[in-house]
């Protein structure tokens, strides 16, 4: 198993090895869209890129970045070139990401060695914390044994994954991390994920009663996944697949105008607005990614507006693309359909509203812009 440190100048770029492959996750991204069932060729491209793990721990055989700022831009422009190819792979794939980034943060060397060893095999990790109204426990027996009780909701990439982090929650402590096995066709039911878009991320639920748990399974303390800035502010990376699918639709939207609607000015001035649409969403979730990896405490305010403003940004392209194109954008088949369709899923991220109105507030209190250019 190779874990040894890696520069990037040692390695191909991750931006262009994602970019590389971008055509072919397209490809399969149509067909897996046509008949949804878990998208095995796409992570399996990811994965031969290396993209699976470029993002670890180094420990775990990932790429020793110069600095945090440098990995999240490198990883802004990955999910971006990702999500541009096909948001389902997208979410799956920052979902994986998500996963590297709390082993990152919270596993034992042992740990550590063990995702070195399950990234060398191809694995891919999820991270589930939706849940019935249920939840999930740790129970615990008889001699110390634990086992898990309960399920995961909206759970992406069920029994497809080879593993998933989840929460769960012991009587009187916080909610813990948990490495679990996701591949489970028997626990998984994705009977009922019959939607419109994202239709190959198979989120599902995922039973997750009786599976014993040792202290190796645990990661980190309990309470960590809850703490912030980290875990408001980790918005930054769905935001940046989202902005992939705006910038995809955009580039679509380009290539389906013919010479006369081109000649049109009044369909030059709506790609005009999605062009500036796009790049305001650009450039929000950029500012976003540097606050995360400096651990700003202001960045779970900068994630909640940001969140908003790529919400703004895609609802705005999806309607003039629609105009622009015309009956085109809802043809099957079509991939501005298609973009239209998983963007229109993927934005609904619990409580954008709340998210706003939080944000807000914080600006009510102070410019959470930052030092170097409050307003107030």
């Amino acid at each position: 198993m190779k874990t040894s440190t890696q520069t990037t100048a040692e390695q191909d770029d991750p931006v262009a090895r994602a970019a590389a492959i971008a055509s072919r996750l397209a490809d399969l991204g149509a067909r897996y869209d046509a008949a949804p069932v878990f998208p095995v060729e796409s992570m399996r491209c990811l994965a031969a890129a290396g993209l699976h793990r470029h993002f670890a721990p180094p420990a775990s055989g990932g790429i020793a970045f110069a600095d945090v700022p440098t990995r999240y831009r490198t990883l802004m422009d990955v999910l971006r070139i990702v999500g541009r190819a096909d948001l389902s792979i997208g979410r799956l794939y920052e979902g994986h990401v998500n996963a590297l980034a709390l082993f990152d943060w919270y596993a034992s060397p042992e740990q550590a060695v063990r995702l070195g060893r399950e990234l060398e095999d191809g694995a891919f990790y999820g991270v589930w914390a939706t849940e019935p109204q249920s939840g999930v426990s740790i129970e615990r027996g008889e001699g110390g044994t634990a086992v898990l009780k309960g399920g995961k909701s909206f759970a992406s990439g069920a029994g497809g994954l080879k593993h998933a982090i989840v929460t769960a929650q012991e009587a009187g402590s916080e909610r813990q991390l948990v490495i679990v096995g996701a591949d489970d066709a028997e626990r998984a039911d994705v009977s009922q994920w019959r939607v419109r878009g994202m239709r190959a991320t198979t989120s599902g639920l995922y039973d997750l009663t009786g599976i014993g748990i040792d202290e190796a399974d645990l990661l980190g303390l309990p309470g960590d996944y809850d703490r912030d800035p980290r875990f408001t502010t980790g918005a930054w990376r769905f935001a940046a697949v989202q902005l992939g699918g705006i910038e995809g639709l955009l580039a679509e939207t380009r290539l389906a105008m013919s010479e006369a609607t081109r000649s049109d000015p009044l369909q030059r001035a709506k790609f005009a607005d999605c062009v500036a649409a796009a790049r305001t969403a650009y450039m929000w979730v950029r500012e976003c990614a540097l606050r995360a990896a400096l651990d700003d405490p202001d960045g779970p305010a900068f994630a909640r507006m940001t969140r908003g403003i790529v919400e703004r940004a895609a609802l705005d392209v999806m309607e003039l693309a629609a105009r622009i194109v015309g009956t085109r954008s809802a043809m099957d088949g079509q991939r501005i359909d298609k973009i239209i369709r998983d963007l229109s899923l993927y934005l609904r991220q619990a409580g954008p509203d709340h998210a706003r109105d939080q944000a807000a507030l914080a600006w009510l209190d102070h410019d959470a812009w930052g030092e170097e250019d409050r307003l107030w």
